[in-house]
């Protein structure tokens, strides 16, 4: 058997298995008994229907898993790539062309196929839960919106990257990593008000008590506003969050409108003290310069593979590509790819801490700060005992009980007592 071939049937599997082995855990290591952080906020019923929505979640994830992987593997081995490449080649364009074609044809396949399980999802599981408020008409849109998202920037981002691979040598991921690079930064600072108006609407955060308590605090630790945004969330689900986007004069603190109505000032100023810890703490350039340093990895170890034949004889490839190596290459670096995401996860759960800490330390009222973790967790049906080997694999964020365990150690270290 061709060796790239098991090596890659290797991992769909062993990951696939994997998978299934720790939502098992996960499902096996819920708790019955309410933690007693959340009495009062959970009632029996509702601790149980979280309960339920996390095990519906995850069967509906393994059967998802099962499937997906079956098709793959089915695909690879019946040429499945060699048949598109085929179509795409049918065409008569140049390299560049084919190539756009070539993931076009693949990209669409996907969707359709990942279609059904998307309405099952949005339309069942999320409806039958209380969280769907998305229309038909708005799922559709954003489909079409994504698409269209996706075919503008994915076209010129790809198209740059065979470009370069074919014109410039031994030195083209050199190349590549620096376009890739470049176009990471322009969307970074264009993405808050170009990409994603396009999904969503962004307010101005009204004058009122709130505005002057977040302006209030932002004086206090001598930082610019931007722009604190109300993001319709609304319109597609019940489920609230806040981030942070954008650098330089594209900066926007953005807040879910659900988030607004359900919180007391203290406890959003407490949440955007939060967001501002991430910045001040400088976390959102070391987030940046991980993410320059693994796509330059990515392209250093792409360039080893790039029309390797041992590797296009594993997927029953007539002929051999730069744009059929890089989708090959991808089979090739998850175990890689696996990595890093545990690595980033576990760098990004510690950078929540710090950030809660920066709440804490400089808004100094605790309480808020855990009254809006345990609305947030309790509105989301948040699982609040995950298996330890699911958050080690998957959670970017520490469990809510630990947050709120770390937050009062922290407000006793400061001595800070809020009435």
């Amino acid at each position: 058997m061709n060796i790239y071939l098991l090596f890659i049937l290797v991992i769909l599997i062993g990951t696939y298995f994997l998978g299934l082995v720790v939502d098992f855990l996960n499902l096996r290591h819920l708790k019955t008994d309410l933690p007693g952080e959340f009495v009062g906020y959970y009632d029996r019923g509702r601790y149980r229907t979280s309960q339920e929505y996390l095990r519906e979640n995850t069967l509906f994830s393994m059967f998802t898993d099962t499937l997906m992987t079956a098709v793959t593997i089915t695909f690879i081995l019946l040429g499945g790539f060699n048949a598109i490449d085929r179509l795409a080649r049918g065409f008569h364009l140049g390299s560049i062309p084919t190539g756009l074609i070539f993931f076009g044809l693949l990209l669409m396949m996907y969707h359709l196929m990942s279609l059904p399980f998307s309405i099952y999802g949005t339309f069942v599981i999320e409806e039958k839960y209380g969280f769907n408020r998305t229309t038909p008409k708005t799922f559709v849109l954003d489909i079409l919106k994504t698409w269209g998202v996706i075919a503008v920037l994915g076209a010129i981002l790809l198209s740059a990257v065979l470009w370069f691979f074919e014109r410039t040598g031994a030195l083209a991921w050199l190349y590549c990593w620096g376009i890739v690079v470049l176009f990471q930064l322009f969307l970074h600072y264009v993405a808050p008000v170009t990409i994603m108006p396009i999904f969503n609407r962004f307010t101005p955060l009204a004058d009122g008590d709130l505005k002057r308590a977040i302006e209030a605090y932002a004086r206090s630790q001598g930082f610019k506003m931007r722009g604190v945004f109300s993001m319709d969330g609304s319109r597609r689900s019940t489920k609230s969050n806040a981030f942070f986007t954008g650098f330089g004069r594209f900066r926007r603190i953005i807040l879910f409108d659900t988030l607004i109505q359900r919180h007391s000032a203290e406890e959003l100023v407490s949440i955007l003290a939060h967001e501002l810890g991430h910045y001040k703490k400088h976390h959102f350039l070391l987030s940046l310069v991980l993410s320059v340093l693994t796509t330059g990895l990515l392209f250093f170890i792409l360039s080893l593979f790039i029309n390797n034949r041992e590797l296009f004889s594993a997927f029953k490839m007539e002929q051999v590509s730069i744009y059929a190596s890089l989708l090959f290459f991808g089979f090739l670096y998850t175990p890689i790819e696996m990595l890093l995401s545990i690595l980033g996860n576990a760098l990004s759960r510690r950078q929540e801490y710090q950030a809660d800490d920066f709440s804490v330390t400089t808004y100094r009222r605790p309480r808020s700060m855990i009254e809006a973790l345990k609305k947030i967790s309790t509105d989301n049906l948040s699982n609040l005992t995950p298996h330890p080997l699911k958050v080690l694999l998957s959670y970017s964020h520490p469990p809510v009980l630990e947050r709120i365990r770390a937050i009062r150690n922290r407000a006793r270290l400061e001595n800070i007592h809020q009435s």
